[in-house]
């Protein structure tokens, strides 16, 4: 068995939404979809955001991109990334999921951009 890893899956959450909680809410899906095949494979998947939103709500936050959200979303991840020992970028244009991957690689942690790439994924799939 291959080693099991906290794998951060980054990409678009608030990117070109406009804020529209529908559209944030449909990004939070697509972020979602590789999770069960890295679960399968015998990871950890991890997003952002399943950590910042409720940190978030339980700070009072009320708007998207108000100083608390600023305060708390992009720092979850960099923390986050003190943990992970991956990181799957998925397609799409993201400030925050660009430096995920920037700071990925300056700790030297592997970043891949298909899932199948994730060791264990080509056979868990």
């Amino acid at each position: 068995m291959e080693l099991t890893m906290l794998i951060l899956i980054a990409g678009p959450y608030r990117s070109g939404t406009g804020d529209d909680p529908g559209k944030m809410a449909a990004n939070l899906k697509r972020l979602e979809e590789p999770s069960y095949a890295l679960f399968r494979a015998g990871h950890v998947p991890m997003i952002g955001e399943w950590v910042a939103l409720p940190v978030w709500n339980a700070a009072g936050g009320k708007s998207t991109g108000d100083d608390l959200y600023e305060e708390i979303f992009h720092p979850v991840a960099h923390r986050l990334l003190e943990l992970c020992q991956g990181v799957l970028r998925l397609p799409g244009n993201s400030k925050g999921a660009d430096n995920d991957v920037r700071i990925a690689r300056e700790r030297g942690i592997p970043v891949w951009y298909k899932l199948e790439d994730v060791p264990g994924c080509a056979r868990a799939a």
